[in-house]
């Protein structure tokens, strides 16, 4: 490619990469998947770095972060970013807009209302046209300066174009993740085993203070503006701002609106309190302001506040329901988590069903009893809680609600330490939910890369025990062809705290019913969700005289299985039915209720309880069934899958120790360790002083590895592992040298480097010719010491007589450019 074409090319890029960001912070949609959009921004990249001349200051390149921060500095802000005053009434809106009226003297002033966002605030100024600080709110004077990682947010202009701009302005707003984001970040760390983030309010705050720029970056955070600020801005009212700020490109929410009068305010904070639940984001409130900047000036400020502007703050939404169960679920680490199972309630925008009951103590603290009238609440209107027990609602001689003692899913006792809130299962290796995370975590991209291997996949294989540890996954191959038609676990299905399978009620209409489609059904499921269960049975029923598809036969099926419930002794839960009265009704006279609710305890799905029961079923009645199984696996899905596994064989020895999940061993520790040994039974052998020496690993990663390490089960699991193929040693491979200027020296670092991540100074040094040691010993020419280097190594360097140099000598003598 020739310059002239590098250069169209490049215009190409940026123009696409602007256009999908647009549609994706600015209209919440997009048109290519994540992986066509980074293919895209590589191509980017990739040519402005072979035609650096092209590069423009405002192109999507710059976004993708690098800058590493330690240290935030801090600026004072040219305008104060004060507080609002709040109210959670009417009657102190009227109050307020009566003190409007009596500073000014008269009611001929507007008002600008729109949503108070749950985000971080964030100012930014620009100098001719560009970008040149962001600063936090701090203490609404000084706060801190995290211009690189703003950057990286795609919507905010790093360039303004267009007539007449200030040659200096400020303008603000609010920074945030959006909810779909916060939980795709959420499920990629349980994944993982990293903790979870606790909401996308402190995720938003947490990511702008990171000191990785490319972090950042890839967190999508969003961000709307409200405010823009000047000596000389060139508008005197706040709407015309508004408008000006949105034409230069800055993203304005779509919530604002203009009002003549305290009524229309009051109209405003109606319309949206049910619609704001539909935005990317959380909201807790409206914001009103006076729209004229003078008049803002004549109202002045109190000490801390404005008195031309005031927050008005929703009422957390709370309803009473009832609750009809308690479901018991198993998480990747064997944490039991109880879950409450409610009568419909429209709480918040949504209709809840359930609700977390934390652990035993929240059980206890609320002092449940069985079918308690309960008050709910929605936790910063994102989690449904139980807030407290309508005791006068109590059903009288109802039993106080006791904890699980063994696993819902494998049976085991539970474990409680003491110190802890949580009980946990201890059958890490026999318990599906614990499998299917440690799993999860071995075929992950970052670590073996099975993409053919989703969860779904996954679960099916371990409940029709395929599957048990990460070796059984290369057994796979040889049992293929018994893998066709096994059924995948999905959302239709339920569990009680007893391991007693429910299926969705659309599943159990459309397998129940003949004539009637899935879509129909779902769509009229959908419609009756804040109905109780026994009333959309009946529902059900009108449903089906209306549709007059094999009226009698169908209406008869359903009136059977409301029998059914309503005469057995099964727990009730919305939306689900047992599966052992549907199988029941399906089956007929080829067993009894008794039986097939004796096969459906602890199975996972309908294909599992068949083939428990061995029975012997007509076409009609297999044909039936089909309709009830989720989707199965097809010859295509299996040799993908097996292609996906052969391929994983290839990945290196890091990636394979950190794919075996060994507690506290993230991806950048099991590089170092891999780096540092060059093969697993040199790590296995490796004594707690040769462990501790490593710059990284502390007494808690010691004791993981060696406690994984005694395990025999663990290293079995090596051993077939290996025995597969796998990769357990270090392939070494034949460096090129950049330059022979630390030929012959050995050199450590140790301590945090501003100019080179963690493992890219062993990197460098050996490309240099250099020899990098891993610990603090005579042989050593010289330690580059870093930020906060730890004080017993340094001790033992200056015993030994090692000299030490700072990262800019040792830059200065390899004669690398520090960036700017």
């Amino acid at each position: 490619m020739n310059p002239t074409e590098a250069k169209a090319r490049i215009a190409e890029l940026t123009r696409q990469i602007n256009h999908h960001n647009h549609l994706y912070y600015q209209e919440d949609r997009t048109e290519i998947s994540d992986f066509e959009f980074d293919r895209l921004l590589e191509e980017l990249v990739k040519l402005e770095k072979a035609y650096p001349e092209f590069i423009e200051s405002d192109s999507p390149s710059q976004r993708v972060g690098g800058t590493i921060t330690k240290e935030f500095e801090t600026a004072e802000h040219g305008y104060k970013m004060l507080s609002l005053g709040n109210t959670y009434s009417e009657e102190d809106l009227l109050a307020f807009d009566e003190r409007v009226a009596k500073g000014l003297g008269h009611r001929d002033y507007e008002y600008f209302c729109e949503l108070k966002f749950d985000g971080v605030a964030i100012s930014l100024v620009y100098e001719n046209g560009k970008l040149v600080r962001a600063v936090t709110r701090g203490d609404g004077t000084r706060g801190d300066v995290v211009t690189e990682n703003i950057k990286t947010i795609r919507n905010i202009p790093l360039k303004i174009h267009g007539d007449n701009i200030p040659d200096r302005f400020e303008v603000r707003g609010e920074v945030f993740l959006p909810k779909k984001e916060f939980e795709k970040i959420n499920a990629e760390r349980e994944i993982l085993g990293e903790p979870l983030l606790a909401n996308p309010r402190n995720a938003a705050s947490g990511t702008i203070k990171m000191q990785d720029s490319t972090v950042v970056a890839k967190r999508r955070l969003n961000c709307y503006f409200y405010q823009l600020l000047g000596e000389e801005i060139g508008v005197t009212k706040h709407d015309e701002a508004i408008t000006m700020i949105e034409k230069w490109g800055f993203n304005v929410s779509p919530t604002h609106s203009k009002y003549r009068d305290i009524q229309g305010v009051l109209t405003f904070i109606e319309e949206w309190k049910e619609k704001r639940f539909s935005l990317p984001l959380d909201t807790d409130g409206v914001v009103l302001k006076i729209n004229d900047y003078d008049q803002r000036e004549e109202l002045g400020f109190t000490a801390k506040i404005p008195r031309w502007a005031i927050a008005y703050k929703y009422q957390a939404e709370s309803a009473a329901t009832r609750l009809l169960s308690i479901s018991y679920q198993v998480g990747r680490t064997g944490a039991i988590t109880p879950v409450a199972n409610l009568a419909p309630v429209h709480l918040a925008g949504t209709t809840v069903k359930r609700a977390s009951l934390h652990n035993a103590n929240e059980i206890l603290r609320l002092g449940l009893h069985e079918g308690d009238m309960v008050q709910v609440e929605k936790g910063g209107e994102i989690i449904p809680k139980i807030t407290e027990v309508v005791l006068d609602n109590r059903i009288p001689g109802s039993k106080p609600i006791q904890y699980i003692d063994h696993c819902p899913e494998c049976g085991t006792k539970l474990e409680r330490k003491e110190s802890e809130a949580k009980h946990f299962c201890p059958n890490t290796k026999g318990c599906a939910p614990q499998i299917l995370g440690r799993i999860e975590h071995f075929v992950h991209k970052r670590a073996m890369d099975i993409d053919s291997l989703g969860t779904e996949r996954i679960r099916t294989l371990i409940d029709q025990g395929f599957i048990k540890n990460p070796a059984d996954i290369y057994d796979l191959e040889a049992v293929q062809e018994n893998l066709l038609g096994l059924e995948m676990s999905q959302d239709q299905y339920q569990k009680t705290d007893d391991g007693l399978l429910y299926i969705s009620l659309p599943k159990a209409f459309f397998a129940l019913t003949e004539g009637i489609s899935l879509t129909a059904i779902q769509s009229f499921c959908e419609s009756q969700s804040e109905k109780p269960l026994l009333n959309v049975l009946q529902n059900f029923q009108a449903f089906i005289r209306n549709s007059k598809k094999k009226t009698a036969q169908n209406v008869g099926t359903v009136q059977l299985l409301e029998n059914l419930l309503m005469t057995s002794e099964f727990s009730v839960l919305e939306d689900y039915v047992p599966v052992a009265l549907v199988l029941s009704l399906l089956i007929g006279n080829r067993s009894t209720l008794s039986e097939i609710s004796k096969a459906a305890y602890h199975e996972n799905t309908v294909h599992g309880i068949l083939l428990k029961m061995k029975l012997e079923l007509t076409n009609e009645q297999e044909d039936r069934i089909k309709k009830l199984k989720a989707n199965t696996f097809q010859e295509g899905v299996i040799s993908n899958m097996i292609e996906g596994i052969e391929a994983s064989k290839n990945q290196s020895f890091e990636r394979v120790l950190f794919a075996l999940g060994i507690r506290n061993i993230g991806e950048n520790t099991a590089q170092i360790l891999a780096r540092h040994f060059k093969n697993i039974d040199a790590l296995r052998a490796a004594s707690t002083e040769q462990l501790l020496e490593i710059n990284g690993v502390g007494e808690t990663l010691v004791i993981s590895l060696q406690d994984y390490f005694r395990d025999p089960e663990n290293l079995l699991l090596i051993q077939r592992l290996k025995d597969k193929g796998l990769r357990f040693e270090v392939e070494e491979s034949t460096a090129v040298l950049q330059s022979n200027k630390l030929e012959g020296m050995k050199i450590l670092a140790s301590g945090r480097l501003n100019h080179f991540k963690r493992d890219e100074i062993i990197d460098f040094i050996e490309a240099n010719g250099g020899q990098y040691l891993k610990a603090v010993s005579k042989g050593l020419d010289f330690i580059i010491e870093g930020e906060e280097m730890g004080p017993s190594k340094k001790e033992k360097a200056e015993k030994l007589g090692i000299k030490l140099i700072s990262e800019e000598e040792f830059l200065k003598m390899v004669e690398k450019p520090i960036a700017p």
